[in-house]
């Protein structure tokens, strides 16, 4: 409990850039935040959704699992053990044949925690529904 306390004030104490979706060349949804760099990518020749949480300072522990609750209107958790980590463990990585459940999260919700047993990131969500619902109308498109 004193984690997610801790991460709920971290994320309304930091400045943020705005979320950005883009739709060239492959769909991207970006945001940046004080300690982290947030990016989803949807590839239509896999197809393949990718998001990847990049650390500013330290390093993702090697933990067994990685969750992502979302909290709000609409909260939601979503865990597995498939992520992996790159970069010397400064980038948690994670990807599926869908994302619905990751893109209804931003979209709908105040806040997201995502982290692992032992650490993680809150990332404010205002500002992302636009932009998420933007990134889902290029995968329709890329989809169709």
């Amino acid at each position: 409990m004193r984690t997610l306390i801790a991460l709920l004030l971290a994320a309304l104490a930091s400045s943020a850039t705005a979320w950005e979706a883009t739709t060239t060349p492959i769909c991207t949804l970006t945001h940046e935040t004080d300690t982290a760099h947030i990016r989803l990518t949807y590839d239509p020749t896999k197809p393949l959704y990718t998001l990847a949480i990049t650390r500013k300072g330290a390093a993702w522990p090697d933990d067994p699992w990685f969750a992502i609750r979302f909290v709000g209107p609409r909260e939601l958790t979503i865990s597995t053990d498939k992520h992996a980590l790159s970069d010397n463990g400064q980038t948690l990585n994670v990807a599926d044949s869908g994302f619905s459940n990751v893109l209804d999260g931003l979209q709908f919700n105040a806040m997201a925690l995502a982290g692992t047993q032992s650490d993680g990131e809150a990332i404010d969500l205002e500002g992302a529904a636009p932009e998420v619902q933007t990134f889902r109308d290029c995968t329709s498109a890329q989809i169709s």
